[in-house]
């Protein structure tokens, strides 16, 4: 690990960037050229301290999950990461084994979505950043970890997650998730975590199994989706897929016409935030 030169390429990534280029508002006058550490720490979800031992080439030596987080909160590049990496004295990750770093491309778009739902995901199915509004309608996805970080796996895995669709809408909904999962398991292979994702999921779900041997291969372009909030009730949406040229990554966008009952129901869900995920409503789904 190289200290000296991991501090000085953190440093400068953070002082190249501005606040509104993290979707942050830029404030009154700032003396800080760039971002803040703590700025950057919240971005990064670690603890000011730890960042900043970083750049004063005393921290530790980060593990590949903080350095994912770190490139995704600094915006960089796969060549910027992959150098991110190798200064902090691990391999570079090749591009179908990391799924937690974020395309830059598509992060630009989602810090400037702050009034409709939208989030990032990677073809496993796994949340990779949300906004509030997405947060507030599907809950937190940072808490999940292991396999339940997969929307595919908690579907099949959680009857719980499935109350956010009508029970009319389920069947299709499976069908989706397991074409969008053959697409991803075509293109990383049978060895891959995908692989390994299917053969999970055939051990424990006969749904997923009968599915998974139709066959059926499919990635969404559009949709539209009704969902269900349970102090919201049901809401109609548009759901518009941006992919990244490798199709590892979708930014998913939800929005409603203006002027129309879905309309005002997005912005009511604004208001009320994360208040109907807190306590233990989904904790077993976690982990």
């Amino acid at each position: 690990m190289d200290r000296a030169t991991l501090a000085e390429f953190l440093r400068n990534r953070r002082e190249a960037l501005r606040p509104e280029d993290v979707g942050l508002p830029a404030g009154p006058r700032r003396r800080t050229r760039g971002l803040r550490r703590e700025e950057v720490a919240s971005l990064a979800v670690m603890s000011t301290d730890y960042y900043t031992r970083l750049e004063q080439r005393r921290g530790p030596q980060p593990s590949e999950h903080m350095l994912a987080s770190l490139a995704r909160a600094l915006r960089l590049t796969n060549d910027e990461r992959d150098y991110l990496y190798r200064v902090a004295g691990h391999n570079a990750p090749a591009s179908l084994s990391a799924p937690d770093h974020v395309a830059p491309a598509l992060l630009r778009v989602l810090d400037r979505l702050d009034d409709t739902p939208a989030l990032i995901l990677n073809d496993l199915g796994e949340t990779l950043v949300q906004n509030r509004m997405a947060a507030a309608l599907y809950g937190d996805a940072s808490a999940y970890t292991g396999w339940a970080r997969s929307a595919v796996y908690r579907w099949f895995t959680d009857p719980a997650e499935r109350s956010v669709y009508p029970e009319s809408d389920r069947d299709r909904q499976s069908r989706a998730q397991v074409a969008n999962l053959r697409a991803a398991h075509g293109l990383r292979g049978p060895r891959s975590q995908a692989g390994e994702l299917v053969r999970r999921l055939q051990r424990v779900s006969e749904e997923f199994a009968g599915l998974w041997a139709r066959h059926e291969v499919a990635q969404r372009f559009e949709d539209h989706k009704t969902l269900v909030h349970p102090e919201l009730g049901e809401i109609e949406l548009d759901c518009q897929a941006l992919f990244t040229e490798d199709r590892l990554q979708t930014l998913l966008v939800l929005t409603a016409p203006p002027r129309t009952e879905a309309h005002e129901k997005l912005r009511l869900l604004s208001v009320l935030g994360l208040n109907r995920f807190t306590g233990a409503e989904r904790s077993d789904a976690r982990g």
